[in-house]
């Protein structure tokens, strides 16, 4: 008869660490949506701290039948008091050195917080955005930034044909983009880009004065989809601090069932 001092005494197998026969690798195994806070530096000077949530990946090789889990949130939690942007290469790294893998994967998705003036009456209203940190650690690490931004597009064809007025829509219009080494491009400079692509931006206060001017400010700049991707590659294009980018938007249709989307990818490094 087994007592409870011999059982506990008796060493826990370690399943993940045995053996696999199928010879089949896995790219990517970990963890989803794990919560975490993260706090950013901002343009003027300031800080935001919101909430972010986290993907952690390792690759597994043929021989290992499972990853270890909880050394993901190991490594998480070591960093998360909060997170920062600069150690995010640093828990990819740890990642992939803890899990002892051939390469890590670390994407955190969150909300961050802009206030914006009204175009006319100045009001103030706070937008958000959509932003995404991705990183991968092999032989080396690489770091990309996606932003996503509503704005307002005005189709061309509409106003052209038709005696009075013009159909439009909000769109959504996201660039994922890669910088230069030691260059800065803050969350504020990329939305910018976005947001001047569209017909016109959209904002979270607007009084009757703005309301008139956003209107009509679509109206005199309509745009097809393909219009806001390619304008907005050529906004990436001027910027220096940026060596590649995937662009897109989609624009989600007033009068059809159905959305619109175009998308461009550029190596700018030839």
């Amino acid at each position: 008869m087994t007592t409870a001092s011999q059982s506990s005494t008796r060493p826990i197998p370690d399943i993940q660490a045995k053996g696999d026969s199928r010879n089949v690798a896995i790219d990517k195994v970990g963890v989803k949506d794990v919560t975490c806070p993260i706090t950013l530096k901002t343009r003027d000077g300031g800080e935001q701290t919101t909430v972010a949530k986290v993907n952690m990946y390792v690759s597994l090789p043929h021989h290992q039948k499972g990853t270890h889990m909880s050394r993901f949130l190991e490594v998480l939690n070591q960093h998360a008091h909060p997170l920062t942007p600069e150690q995010i290469p640093a828990v990819c790294q740890s990642i992939k050195e803890r899990l002892e893998a051939e390469d890590a994967h670390l994407e955190l998705s969150f909300p961050y917080f802009i206030e914006k003036p009204a175009p006319i009456t100045r009001a103030l209203g706070m937008m958000d955005y959509r932003v995404v940190f991705s990183v991968a650690c092999n032989s080396h690490t690489d770091f990309a930034m996606s932003v996503a931004a509503p704005a307002t597009s005005l189709c061309p064809c509409s106003k052209e044909i038709s005696e009075y007025g013009a159909h439009n829509q909000r769109c959504e219009i996201e660039a994922t983009v890669r910088t230069a080494e030691g260059e800065t491009l803050w969350i504020e400079d990329l939305v910018e880009h976005l947001e001047r692509a569209a017909s016109c931006p959209v904002y979270s206060v607007l009084k009757r004065p703005d309301e008139k001017h956003v209107t009509e400010a679509a109206f005199d700049n309509p745009k097809f989809v393909e219009d806001i991707v390619r304008d907005l590659a050529l906004s990436l294009e001027a910027d220096d601090s940026i060596t590649w980018y995937r662009i897109n938007s989609e624009n989600f249709e007033s009068i059809h069932n159905h959305n619109a989307y175009a998308q461009i990818t550029r190596d700018k490094r030839g």
